[in-house]
């Protein structure tokens, strides 16, 4: 469905939604707590249906009442082969394959749209030195068969941070001791810090180390009830609106938050925007941005956004260390210059970024590609341009924000 927006101003107040990465690691932390847990809240997106699909076909069983979760998982791994779909969640395979195979588990795994060709050949190197048989192309499907075993486990720390979180979440249930070692500098750093904090609050401790993590077998999670953060990551489409065309608090995000993509804070406060601080919210005003150089490493969700307050931005801006952001739902390198392009901006691929020359954008028609991120970042974009906007793929963000375009215009966007 293609969707037309229209030159607006964004005012008012919106409340962040419960953190996507958040949510993941507590479902799956209460489901192995064979126990029951209450998670709230909770926004049904696509992924996250995907992660509460996954742990009802591993005999845990959930009920959404509201924005409230429960998970009960009872009656978890009496299932002794499972077929998982992990829809087009790519948190949700790299996660489940690795708990599947702890669990010794005969697992099939499937999924849909871009994640099929999303590579996770990294299981086929690391699991069978683990005694588990991994069946794969590099790609989906991929089957798994076989008790995980305890041991040392080599990971680049350049590769996605899903796969270190997988094994983290998996190898305490291990009778041994085991030990992930990073081979390379770890990237997007926050989000294992985040499996961390969230496996705490479940009884079960991970131990850092200068190579990497010292994981103590026989660990078993404990049934709690949780309460999730605000998703800093779908906050920065939101303050970036107020940056470039409005006046804009978003409530229900923490800077206490162990999320990266807060971030997003420091960087618009150093391109010169107007912003404050409260204790449980940002507001973001309108303001003459100036350009920035930016290391993307730690903060890869958020570049399509910062490219878009690039481009209204004085100067150029240089944003680098994003060459993982060409296997996500789309090549979001490609794809966000072909978005700023396409709405008059003047931007540039570099092998691991982007260069974006800042002025002001005339609008136009944007592929949304069928990523979430470039369909949002596409229209906050279009709030600033001279004309309106045409923007393709309006469906795909059911994948992490249901609600964006509702909140965006109650808060005056025009669509």
């Amino acid at each position: 469905m293609d969707i037309k927006v229209f030159p607006s101003q964004l005012n008012g107040a919106v409340t962040a939604p419960p953190s996507k990465s958040d949510v993941h690691r507590a479902i799956i932390c209460a489901a192995l707590s064979r126990g029951r847990c209450e998670i709230s809240p909770v926004a049904l997106s696509n992924d996250i249906r995907a992660t509460i699909d996954c742990v009802n076909s591993l005999g845990a069983q959930t009920e959404l009442s509201g924005d409230k979760l429960v998970v009960d998982g009872t009656k978890l791994y009496e299932n002794r082969k499972v077929e998982l779909d992990c829809g087009e969640s790519g948190s949700t395979l790299r996660f489940f394959v690795p708990i599947v195979s702890a669990l010794g588990l005969d697992g099939d795994f499937v999924g849909h749209g871009s994640l099929t060709t999303r590579p996770i050949g990294l299981f086929s190197t690391l699991l069978p030195k683990a005694n588990v048989r991994c069946v794969t192309d590099g790609t989906l499907p991929l089957s798994v068969s076989g008790q995980l075993r305890a041991g040392k486990f080599e990971v680049p720390g350049n590769i996605s941070s899903q796969f270190i979180t997988g094994l983290l979440l998996a190898l305490p249930m291990l009778d041994g001791d085991s030990e992930i070692i990073l081979t390379s500098p770890l990237q997007s750093e926050a989000y294992v810090d985040m499996t961390i904090s969230t496996m705490e609050r479940f009884g079960v401790k991970i131990q850092r180390t200068e190579s990497g993590y010292f994981v103590k077998g026989g660990q078993r999670y404990a049934p709690q009830n949780y309460t999730t953060d605000g998703d800093w990551s779908q906050a920065a489409f939101f303050m970036v609106a107020g940056a470039i065309s409005g006046d804009v608090r978003v409530d229900g995000v923490r800077m206490s938050s162990p999320q990266g993509d807060k971030a997003i804070v420091d960087l618009l406060k150093s391109s010169g925007a107007q912003v404050e601080l409260g204790d449980n919210y940002v507001r973001v005003k309108k303001s003459e941005l100036k350009a920035l150089k930016i290391d993307a490493r730690q903060i890869p969700d958020i570049v399509p956004i910062l490219a878009v307050a690039a481009a209204y931005s004085d100067g150029t801006t240089e944003i680098c260390g994003a060459e993982r952001l060409r296997i996500k739902e789309s090549d979001r390198l490609r794809t966000t210059a072909a978005m700023i392009n396409a709405l008059g901006g003047r931007i540039e691929e570099t092998s691991d970024g982007l260069i974006i020359t800042g002025g002001r954008l005339r609008g136009g028609k944007v592929d949304g590609s069928n990523d979430h991120r470039i369909v949002m970042s596409a229209a906050v974009a279009a709030l600033g341009a001279e004309n309106e906007t045409e923007i393709t793929d309006r469906e795909s963000i059911n994948k992490s924000f249901p609600d964006f375009f509702e909140e965006y215009t109650r808060l005056g966007g025009k669509i």
